[in-house]
């Protein structure tokens, strides 16, 4: 019997856990050189031998068997059953019964992502999306999350445009000015297009895309303390204020420069960043709109109040930790997604109990739009 129960549900989030040689083997043989080792030290102080325990149990019968009994229940991480291999997350999501599943990577991002070479780091997004097509290849209901830097408008298109023909259903960008640029500027507007015009929407998601507190903020005179995990070099309390920064000024420069207006079809997720801030987000970008419209001649050009487009366009998953039935009352059925974060354990090892505990009083319709009904509109808008 799977997790799943009883409704269709569709999981915006989910990783894959990669050994240390995963980028560099999809990596054409001269960008291998450039690319950055894997910042393991966000997994903890024993994430090499995690791997090296991960590797060795695929080739163990016995001990692979043993949790493949429980697969959302059992371990996490790279101990997690098809947490590395494709065959097994087949198997695995077969135990956890959702209908779709969006797969992102984990570490690989920070292998060159923070590279200052545009070589290394359009020939890194090129590996990354490679290796993440094949992972998913094997499986309908696996949706692979390529990623592409926005600094070049010209490679981003390239890189776009080869990840949907390796397979790759959605494409997570930094949430980060593209460059010197904002990403609502106009150079931009081929990514966008095309984006628009295939269906595929773009990601924000958590990781080395997403600009992190100002380390000064860590310097308050007291021992660095673990993270929320208790070990690694994760995210901290600061940090996790923080999280919300990149996605809302990334998209009030699409909202604000005219992008979605320019581009109707175009769809968006906002994937492990929290939602909790969203309604508060949506009234201060209408507030902008009407502050600066007698002003501003592209806001003033804007054929709708800036948060409809978010309501159009965007998606986003709150945290397991977070009550998503208040945050659904307060911002609306048509915005919030269901997420697992498999097999990552802040998912917790009961995401759907933590979100129902929030939805007494809830219609099955409006159970319907988180699970199922607002995944599928992310997909809906070519």
């Amino acid at each position: 019997m799977s997790y799943a129960q009883g409704r269709v549900i569709n999981d915006a989030d989910s990783h894959i856990m990669e050994s240390l040689d995963w980028l560099p083997s999809y990596a054409d043989p001269k960008i291998r050189e450039g690319l950055i080792s894997m910042r393991l030290e966000a997994g903890g102080s024993g994430a090499a031998k995690a791997i090296e325990r991960a590797l060795a149990r695929q080739q163990d019968a016995a001990a692979t068997a043993e949790i493949a009994v429980n697969v959302v229940e059992g371990p996490k991480g790279w101990a997690a059953y098809g947490a590395m291999n494709p065959g097994e997350r087949t198997k695995a999501l077969d135990d956890l019964g959702f209908s779709r599943q969006l797969v992102f990577t984990t570490f690989a991002g920070s292998q060159f992502i923070p590279s200052q070479d545009l070589d290394v780091k359009y020939g890194g997004a090129r590996a990354l999306n490679r290796g993440i097509a094949e992972f998913c290849a094997g499986d309908k209901r696996l949706i692979g999350v390529g990623v592409v830097p926005l600094d070049d408008p010209a490679r981003a298109l390239s890189e776009i445009d080869a990840a949907i023909k390796a397979g790759c259903g959605a494409i997570w960008v930094p949430a980060a000015p593209a460059g010197e640029r904002s990403p609502g500027h106009p150079d931009l507007d081929p990514v966008w297009r095309r984006l628009s015009e295939t269906g595929t929407p773009f990601m924000l998601h958590v990781g080395a895309a997403s600009p992190s507190l100002p380390p000064a903020y860590h310097k308050n005179g007291h021992p660095r303390p673990k993270d929320w995990l208790g070990g690694g070099e994760n995210l901290r309390a600061k940090d996790f204020f923080s999280l919300c920064f990149a996605p809302q000024n990334f998209l009030c420069a699409l909202a604000l420069d005219g992008v979605f207006d320019r581009f109707p079809g175009l769809r968006g997720g906002v994937i492990e960043l929290g939602a909790g801030w969203v309604p508060d987000f949506l009234r201060r970008l209408d507030g902008a709109w009407k502050g600066w419209r007698k002003t501003d001649p592209v806001i003033a050009g804007l054929s709708m109040p800036p948060s409809e487009f978010i309501r159009r366009a965007v998606r986003f998953t709150p945290f397991a930790t977070e009550n998503a039935g208040t945050i659904i009352r307060e911002g609306g059925e048509e915005l919030f997604l269901f997420s697992s974060d498999f097999p990552h354990p802040e998912g917790t090892k009961n995401p759907i109990q933590r979100f129902e505990t929030g939805f007494e009083g809830f219609s099955e319709e409006t159970k319907d739009r988180f699970y199922r009904r607002n995944f599928e509109d992310m997909f809906a808008g070519a």
